[in-house]
């Protein structure tokens, strides 16, 4: 009996996979419920239990998300066609144009709370962003193709790469407000960004290389492009820059030299749903209740406000970007989702001394919660309300 709390302690984690994948699986099957909302629920319902063993504060665990995170991030980069850019620049323009308002409005909002100004800033840095492994997981799971679902997978590409360079903006001015330091200040955000972006775009020419021989073709395409987003994260944990910018350029830049995968490369099959699934559990278990229950107020009015951009944005556009008003509208909705990016980018700036994060995190507790949970529903039904899916909303509702 003495082991017993060891033992405990020791299947903690894969009990509570364990349970995420059978609570997912069972919701989905009954109710269409997106299979990620179950896992951040089981997660948040872990966090509040404080399971021993679940020791999300471990270096490990960070590591493992981000790599799961990183998977993501190279399919999504994958899908990112640069020439749509070209073709339809209201793509790209409304990308930005929404990222930047959105930043404004959260903001100046997030004044109304009484927060320092460095945890404003980076509150709004953050909302920018669009979660990609939400918003992919759930369109892999639908089968998602089509105008809006293509747009988004662009959309949120756009705002994934403004977030970190906005982030990366805001811990330099920090750095500078607190050291007085330009050069310092200066060169860490431009270091950061550029050896991110160099470190992906190194892979993304050197493994279709490997990829010129006949063996590497077939099954060992999936292996050598999860032990290059492996390698990636690795070196960027180590030279203390952005793995999740090194393996969205990496994506890219592979699409462009012309690699083609098959859709049980893209997503890694049955390795990347496990992470897929350990990386909701673990977001959802690093959130402390007691602040949620606190900030929920001001979550309901940044959330509000974040979507009001993205729908405004997209409406606005739609017609001279070559969509109708009904799909700009769902394709500002179905960027709702928000948890996973932003909890790993704010967790690595923490990492590099960065201390503010430790008050925004706390400020952010309720509105990751309500993303989380909720998110994945709104894109879910965004893409089905447009009829992208191999299942309507029609057809969930006589199930």
């Amino acid at each position: 009996m003495d082991d017993l709390p060891f033992l405990m302690s020791s299947i903690a984690w894969p009990v509570v996979l364990l349970l995420a994948w059978v609570v997912g699986e069972r919701l989905h099957s009954l109710w269409k419920v997106p299979r990620v909302s179950s896992y951040v629920a089981v997660g948040l319902l872990a966090g509040l239990a404080g399971q021993p063993g679940m020791n999300v504060e471990h270096v490990g665990f960070s590591f493992l998300a981000n790599v799961a995170l990183a998977l993501v991030l190279f399919e999504l980069g994958y899908r990112i066609n640069l020439r749509w850019f070209r073709h339809n620049p209201w793509v790209l323009a409304v990308g930005l144009v929404e990222s930047f308002v959105t930043f404004g409005l959260v903001y100046w909002a997030s004044g109304w709370f009484d927060l320092a100004w460095e945890v404003r800033l980076i509150i709004a840095a953050l909302a920018v962003s669009a979660s990609p492994a939400g918003i992919v997981r759930v369109a892999n799971e639908l089968r998602g193709a089509g105008q809006v679902t293509e747009r988004v997978m662009h959309l949120c590409a756009i705002n994934c790469l403004v977030a970190v360079m906005l982030v990366k903006i805001v811990v330099g001015y920090w750095h500078l407000s607190t050291s007085g330091d330009w050069v310092m200040a200066s060169l860490g955000s431009i270091y950061g960004l550029f050896i991110a972006v160099a470190l992906g775009g190194a892979l993304g020419v050197l493994v279709p290389l490997l990829m010129r021989s006949p063996d590497m073709r077939s099954h060992g395409a999936t292996v050598l492009f999860a032990l290059a987003v492996l390698l990636l994260t690795t070196a960027a944990f180590a030279l203390k820059v952005s793995p999740l910018l090194a393996a969205l350029s990496f994506g890219i830049v592979a699409r462009e030299r012309r690699v083609q995968l098959t859709n049980a490369q893209r997503d890694f099959g049955s390795v990347g749903d496990l992470l897929g699934m350990f990386l909701f559990v673990y977001v959802a278990a690093l959130i402390d209740w007691g602040h949620v229950w606190t900030t929920i107020g001001m979550a309901v009015v940044l959330l509000a406000l974040r979507v009001a951009s993205k729908v405004a944005c997209n409406l606005a556009v739609a017609r001279l970007s070559g969509i109708t008003t009904r799909k700009g509208w769902l394709t500002g909705l179905a960027l709702t989702p928000m948890s996973a990016f932003a909890i790993l980018l704010l967790e690595q700036s923490r990492l590099t001394g960065f201390e503010p994060a430790v008050a925004a995190f706390a400020a952010l507790a309720a509105m990751m919660a309500l993303q989380e949970l909720f998110g994945p529903w709104v894109t879910q039904r965004s893409l089905m309300a447009a009829h992208e899916t191999h299942v309507t909303a029609e057809t969930v509702s006589k199930s």
